[in-house]
């Protein structure tokens, strides 16, 4: 498993968000400036959080975005799924496969897709910015 761009941003995103918690609207041009991060990259993964239910955003002079819920009800598997899709370290963990029942390395991949799904489970974006 290798987290992409994609789920980096959306948790630099979520992470410094949660540090302005109580702010209001935080511009997504601030952000990118704090994280050292390209606009244009961070734009994408702010649309797909705001998808996701994860932000809120609003338009304008005032705008930019916010968290939906509180950090500490946040965890790091759902900000890291909504950029990934997918956390599994194979792919045959999400897609299935033909080889599924006598496949012998199968069940090992699945102990370790329980083992990463545990611990970002586990680590709330609370966490993240003590």
């Amino acid at each position: 498993m290798m987290i992409t761009t994609k789920g980096r941003n959306a948790l630099k995103i979520m992470v410094d968000l949660a540090h302005h918690d109580g702010e209001g609207y935080i511009p997504l041009g601030d952000i990118a400036e704090r994280q050292k991060e390209s606009l244009k990259y961070l734009e994408a993964s702010a649309a797909q959080l705001s998808s996701a239910g994860l932000v809120v955003s609003a338009r304008g002079k005032s705008g930019g975005y916010k968290l939906a819920r509180k950090p500490e009800e946040y965890t790091a598997a759902e900000i890291l799924l909504s950029g990934e899709g997918s956390l599994a370290p194979v792919q045959c963990l999400d897609s299935g496969c033909a080889n599924a029942c006598t496949c012998m390395t199968l069940p090992l991949f699945k102990e370790l897709d329980e083992v990463i799904m545990n611990f970002l489970n586990s680590k709330t974006l609370k966490d993240l910015i003590k």
